[in-house]
């Protein structure tokens, strides 16, 4: 997803896309994300396999009491493993010893690989052979003392837990719908049996939109009571469905987040409609989760379409109903505050 980080080609970008556009046939390239996060102040380059072992088994471990499938394959002696040392079947030091054994079999091969191309920055050096496990580079400490970095723990947890939710689900994933629960500001995964909450809106979408506004560009935080806490914003009003109630106004196509200035500041949005240079941004943004995997994918090419002619419509069609319903003439556009991402 090269043109993800191409706009803004910094380390945060190549780090996320990672995490959003990384192959996902296990949960490993999350839990080893998490490790390298609780690794990164314990004054080592050279992380060995069973210090890295420690914070990766049990990130594992914990999900499987959450969401008893890791993977897409039938089996894992590896994840038996965990299971075992969930049930007390297992010591601590047995887990980890099969951890080193079995748990980077391919994530450390793979991790910096995105649509079978490999990332231009590299976060660690694979030294399993020389030093018995891998070192880290100068790239992981600068991304480690950027404002961004405190927000990419959640993201990663976010991330993990709607490709697990899609696999838990097993369901055809174009039934597999997601909306947003307003009251708790959290998304729902639905597989028309059962709704199941899945995880905060914030940490799901700030990834895509790479920390930033999505109006102003301004850096925003998805971290709670830090002072530029980003709302989760409708692009479309509410009042859109007295035209259409089936329009997906608390679906993920019509989701930003956004600084509080333009959401609700002296001259925010509040319910005015966005202009059509911001229209076209949402679909650019829309277009970024179509380009990742299930169940945000699946999600909104359910609700706007199989392409990209019929989601450039869709998003037209909405934008002209607004106009329609409240007889809008004047849109709203606020001052841009930094560098355009998409």
């Amino acid at each position: 997803m090269s043109k993800f980080y191409e706009i803004e080609p910094n380390l945060e970008n190549y780090w996320r896309s990672i995490i959003l556009f990384g192959r996902n046939v296990a949960s490993y390239k999350f839990a080893l994300a998490k490790a390298l996060y609780d690794l990164k102040d314990n004054g080592n380059t050279v992380i060995t396999l069973d210090k890295l072992a420690v914070p990766f088994a049990k990130h594992i471990s914990e999900h499987l009491v959450i969401c008893d499938k890791q993977v897409t394959s039938a089996g894992s002696k590896f994840l038996d493993g965990c299971r075992d040392f969930n049930a007390n079947k297992i010591t601590h030091d047995e887990l980890i010893k099969l951890t080193v054994q079995m748990g980077f079999n391919n994530v450390i091969d793979a991790f910096h690989n995105v649509h079978n191309n490999e990332v231009p920055k590299r976060f660690f050096i694979d030294e399993r052979k020389t030093k018995g496990g891998i070192v880290l580079t100068d790239n992981f400490y600068q991304l480690g003392e950027n404002f961004q970095y405190e927000n990419l723990a959640q993201e990663t947890e976010s991330r993990w837990r709607l490709v697990e939710t899609a696999w838990e689900l097993n369901m055809p994933k174009h039934l597999i719908q997601i909306d947003y629960k307003e009251e708790n500001q959290f998304f729902f995964a639905d597989n028309k049996l059962r709704r199941v909450p899945v995880t905060p809106a914030r940490s799901s979408l700030n990834g895509y939109q790479k920390g930033r506004c999505f109006y102003c560009f301004k850096e925003i935080s998805i971290n709670e009571g830090h002072q530029d806490l980003a709302d989760v914003d409708h692009f479309f009003p509410h009042d859109l469905r007295k035209c259409n109630a089936e329009k997906p106004i608390n679906g993920v196509a019509n989701l930003v987040l956004a600084c509080t200035d333009c959401n609700r500041g002296v001259n925010g949005k509040f319910a005015q409609l966005p202009a059509i240079p911001l229209l076209e941004r949402l679909h650019d943004r829309n277009e970024y989760l179509i380009t990742s995997h299930h169940p945000l994918r699946e999600t909104l090419i359910a609700q706007t379409g199989g392409t990209t002619e019929k989601r450039q419509q869709f998003l037209q069609d909405a934008y002209d109903c607004t106009i329609t319903h409240y007889g809008i003439h004047h849109k709203w556009q606020p001052k841009q505050e930094g560098i355009a991402i998409f």
